[in-house]
């Protein structure tokens, strides 16, 4: 890689090393980081500083959609810092414009108006404001088995227990707490499909004994806590919960939008429109920052006679619309929603064989190129290895030492707590498919060794 300043090129040591000296890892202790030098990257696969392959097998952070280096978005980047690389976002630009049109034809239909923001957790904020301010209540209803950002109100809306460093802040801050959707191990003791969707039925019977519910806000498929995939008549009922009660439905789709499950959105797989959709990442695959907040017309209407109290610098910016043009058309022309339908009983067939062959895989689940693999220490009480708190508290985790093993083989996965996230580029072959697949079932064996029951 060319240097791009006058100074003297830098080592891949000292990359890590200066990275490891001045900057913060995220989500972790800051004792024992030392962060891998990634010196390029291309299709499914990255490169680091000593020229060794990995295959990219969780997308980064479950976001770079259309694979690394496609040619169209960055071509882009670059005619866009040519034509107009920022303008303030009281201004109409051509890259508003086009965008604004593509997302008109890709979003569930009733969706067209919008704010772009800077990522998810700013268009989470967006969402909650808007919701507020347009129902005049001020409460929240999100699951406990839920993250949606690391700002302010998006991590208040957070179930997990990363909110718990930013108490007592977040308690009292209007959002309030369901049972997740967990048919694997249902935190409320019910079994599908005896249970009626009990768990839906737990938020109705919060909005009645809460009072002032502006709205609900879901990730359709649960993201890093577990790819929890709902029974089919969850979304429709959550649906008809809130149109009985006035509630709005805020859909987060940062990381299940732009074909991740075989749909553009993941709440199209029941039919379901939420009243406000939140995205990021596949929207540019993570190739520069940008979030979306989209609401209906009905919401839009609103704002016509009243103030909308919500802005920032870079919203609508330029530089980063023009590229999600361009991801758009990509996705289009490759045909990658489809290819990701199509290639989901490939995976799950693969995925459905290791916990054939491993006692500690406990279950499979997910949509499109969109899987967790959930390993426990017995299947019988489904008790897992490790626990949330372990994590936060910096206790050494078993998955990791099993991403570990499969790093140094090349192969590069993100696994949360008790479970591995198989989300490659949507561009993935059948071969590279099979070679993830081969370096997690050769090295389950360490969680075989420690089962119990």
């Amino acid at each position: 890689m060319s240097n791009i300043t006058e100074s003297k090129a830098l080592t891949s040591e000292e990359i890590t090393n200066i990275t490891r000296q001045t900057n913060y890892g995220t989500w972790r202790f800051q004792k024992g980081w030392k962060p891998l030098h990634i010196a390029d990257a291309e299709g499914c696969w990255f490169t680091d500083g000593a020229g060794k392959r990995y295959l990219d097998f969780s997308s980064q952070l479950m976001c770079v959609n259309l694979g690394h280096k496609n040619k169209r978005v960055i071509e882009s980047i670059a005619e866009q810092a040519r034509e107009l690389p920022y303008a303030a976002p009281g201004y109409a630009t051509e890259a508003r414009a086009r965008l604004s049109l593509k997302l008109l034809e890709v979003l569930p239909e009733g969706l067209n108006k919008f704010f772009f923001s800077t990522g998810g957790a700013e268009a989470n904020e967006a969402a909650f404001k808007i919701a507020r301010m347009y129902t005049g209540k001020a409460k929240i209803i999100s699951r406990y088995r839920s993250y949606h950002g690391s700002t302010n109100a998006a991590i208040a809306a957070t179930g997990d227990p990363r909110r718990w460093a930013m108490e007592p802040g977040g308690k009292g801050s209007g959002f309030v707490f369901a049972p997740e959707t967990n048919c694997f191990n249902c935190p409320i003791k019910h079994t599908y499909p005896g249970c009626n969707i009990a768990c839906a039925d737990y938020i109705e019977h919060m909005i009645r004994n809460e009072s002032d519910v502006a709205a609900i806000i879901l990730e359709p498929v649960v993201g890093t806590n577990g790819v929890l995939v709902p029974p089919p008549e969850y979304f429709p009922r959550i649906r008809e919960i809130c149109d009985r009660h006035g509630v709005l439905l805020i859909g987060d789709e940062v990381m299940t939008g732009w074909g991740r499950t075989g749909k553009w959105f993941a709440e199209q797989h029941w039919g379901v429109t939420p009243d406000i959709l939140v995205t990021a990442k596949g929207i540019t695959s993570a190739y520069v920052p940008l979030g979306l907040c989209a609401t209906t017309t009905k919401i839009a209407d609103y704002f016509e006679d009243h103030y909308f109290s919500h802005g920032h610098t870079y919203e609508a910016h330029p530089l980063m619309l023009g590229p999600a043009v361009a991801t758009i058309e990509e996705m289009q022309r490759l045909d990658l929603v489809a290819r990701a339908a199509a290639l989901e009983p490939y995976v799950r067939e693969k995925l459905e064989a290791l916990k054939t062959r491993h006692p500690s895989v406990a279950d499979v689940r997910g949509l499109g190129l969109f899987f967790a693999v959930e390993i426990v220490k017995n299947r019988t009480t489904k008790q897992p290895f490790n626990t949330m708190r372990d994590k936060v508290e910096g206790k050494p985790l078993l998955v990791d030492q099993i991403t570990g093993k499969m790093m140094a083989q090349g192969v590069s996965i993100q696994a949360w707590v008790s479970h591995f996230v198989i989300a490659p580029p949507l561009i993935v072959t059948k071969e590279e498919l099979d070679i993830g697949i081969a370096a997690l079932d050769e090295h389950l064996g360490i969680a075989d060794a420690l089962v119990e029951g």
